[in-house]
């Protein structure tokens, strides 16, 4: 597919920022400055100003001999450049690649967007239209290259469509700052009476290299498609994402599910062809006032079934507020896996994997993510090290779980202390305090010796036991160390169902 480059122009960027927030700046003169070499020059100066003749790179006090009454704020190049690359993130509603393109303009491939919109004209015509009823007035041009569409929306006739392969076409009627060059190869260029393009673009290149240098020739090449040029966008391209763009503003539920199935069939069938799943997605509405609401969703194992993970999507809907309404959809895989075969099996028993995965994946849409988790055993004795945490339900268990001994199925990430009572030095405890609560025991079973780990730490022996209370409830504690040594903790380490 042929590139298509839109280049956005906003001659009075900062000036149309300011005006947006105090309305009574537009019907007067005024100018932002900044200190610049021990003087204040004039960075930016609105319509009005410039019909003054005040123009950016004027020492504020020569404006003020023109103009004494015009009004001056501080120019923040911080705050322009964040603005600028704003409003390239509202642009992701008309394409998935926008590039800022400092001070004053934005890049966007539209390379398969345009007939989402009716066509080329009908496409800028939209933006165009939705940047002015913002506030900011704006200039636009679309091109086969980045430098034909700068040159063309500054120096053309404002909004313009130059046709396929037709640059050269449009460049010979610009003048030679369209070219993007630096003022001192412009200079050189004006010394010699050259102020259209069209009358040195067919000179031999060895002559335009030895007056000009190889600036002057790249420039040349970037604008006709000989040089390459790319864009560097606020948002990398993700390999799997669809977009859907409405016809008419989207306010119900329904009509979002209608965007989001058929946003699900498309980007699962690619992905069915290349083997791969959702691990996470994003599905977003890009709403005509501007702001963008999503949800995502999270599979227990790579999954390209469009069903099971439209049901995910289904329950999160009710978040999406459409306001005004969504005039496009965006489905976003923003974590992909290779999609397991089905007949393998999981966690060493018999199953369907898939359809576990799938109630996992909806018992998580209800409860949260962070509710499932899956462990695994690990070749340690210590009880807090012997799992580790997976998420993946396709892993395998490097060694099996241990049969011969009996564990809590609650185990504490950290050991609590706890008060106790006992008979004898070697006995098992007869109550225990835990929080401020006491707990009486009926039952008890061990002790259980359990050496700490000599290669990896230093420490004390626990001996562990697993007690019963009055309640029927089951708890496993463990002594640390020996009441002989006179160094002797209890603790709470886990529960038994």
């Amino acid at each position: 597919m042929a590139k298509r480059i839109l280049s956005l122009w906003f001659p009075y960027l900062a000036t149309d920022r300011l005006s947006k927030h105090y309305p009574e700046l537009k019907n007067k003169p005024f100018v932002l400055s900044a200190s610049e070499k021990g003087r204040i020059v004039i960075k930016a100066a609105n319509l009005l100003a410039e019909q003054e003749g005040i123009t950016a790179g004027k020492v504020l006090a020569d404006a003020r001999a023109i103009f004494p009454s015009i009004d001056d704020f501080k120019y923040d190049l911080e705050v322009i450049n964040k603005l600028l690359e704003s409003l390239a993130a509202w642009c992701l509603r008309f394409t998935p690649i926008a590039a800022v393109d400092p001070p004053n303009g934005i890049m966007l491939d539209i390379s398969g967007c345009a007939h989402l919109w009716g066509g080329e004209p009908q496409y800028l015509k939209t933006i165009v239209k939705r940047l002015l009823d913002n506030g900011y007035e704006v200039r636009g041009a679309i091109a086969d290259t980045i430098g034909t569409a700068w040159g063309t929306a500054r120096y053309g006739s404002g909004f313009s469509i130059v046709e396929k392969g037709k640059q050269i076409e449009m460049l010979v009627s610009l003048p030679s700052d369209a070219l993007r060059l630096e003022t001192p190869v412009l200079q050189r260029i004006r010394k010699l009476g050259f102020r259209k393009i069209g009358q040195f673009i067919n000179m031999p290149s060895a002559t335009l290299r030895r007056r000009f240098g190889e600036t002057l020739l790249e420039r040349l090449g970037q604008a006709v498609g000989s040089y390459p040029e790319a864009l560097h966008p606020i948002k990398p391209q993700q390999p799997y994402q669809e977009r859907l763009s409405c016809l008419e503003p989207i306010r119900t539920a329904t009509g979002i599910e209608i965007g989001l199935q058929n946003l699900l069939e498309s980007i699962c069938n690619r992905m069915g062809k290349e083997g791969k799943g959702f691990r996470t997605g994003i599905f977003r509405g890009y709403r005509i006032d501007g702001k963008v609401e999503q949800i995502s969703i999270g599979t227990s194992r790579a999954s390209n079934d469009p069903l099971h993970l439209f049901k995910l999507f289904q329950l999160k809907i009710q978040h999406i507020e459409p306001a005004l309404g969504i005039e496009l959809f965006e489905l976003e895989a923003s974590l992909v896996e290779d999609v397991e075969e089905d007949q393998e099996v999981l966690w060493n028993v018999g199953g369907n994997p898939k359809k576990i995965a799938e109630l996992l994946d909806n018992i998580a849409g209800k409860i949260g993510m962070n509710a499932i988790h899956r462990y695994l055993p690990t070749e340690h004795h210590w009880p807090e090290r012997s799992v580790k945490l997976t998420s993946s339900l396709d892993e395998k268990p490097s060694i099996a779980w241990p049969a011969d001994k009996l564990r809590p199925l609650h185990l504490l990430a950290k050991p609590e202390p706890i008060d106790v009572m006992v008979q004898l030095p070697d006995y098992p405890p007869m109550l225990f305090t835990h929080k401020g609560k006491a707990y009486k025991l009926m039952k008890a079973d061990g002790p259980e010796r359990i050496e700490q780990e000599w290669w990896m730490a230093t420490g004390q022996p626990r001996d562990y036991y697993r007690v019963e209370d009055e309640n029927g409830a089951r708890y496993w504690l463990f002594r640390s160390g020996h009441y002989e040594d006179g160094e002797v903790q209890w603790f709470l380490h886990g529960f038994f169902a």
